[in-house]
């Protein structure tokens, strides 16, 4: 987390990885309920990886001539 937070552009972080960090919050906090800050932690991340990879995809899919 440290390395990316340090890597990342203020721009490209504001821009980029706020909206699907945002997103992912929302979901975990109204989906998740596994009564465990564990698994709903994981659970979280995985989410924010996900949505995360499918937006970079779509994002190079369009960006591509």
């Amino acid at each position: 987390m440290y390395t990316m937070l340090k890597n990342l552009t203020t721009t490209r972080l504001w821009t980029q990885q706020l909206p699907v960090f945002a997103a992912s919050l929302l979901i975990a906090e109204t989906q998740y309920k596994f009564h465990s800050f564990t698994l709903e932690c994981i659970a979280f991340l995985v989410t924010w990886f996900a949505i995360d990879f499918v937006v970079e995809k779509v994002r190079g899919r369009i960006s591509q001539p």
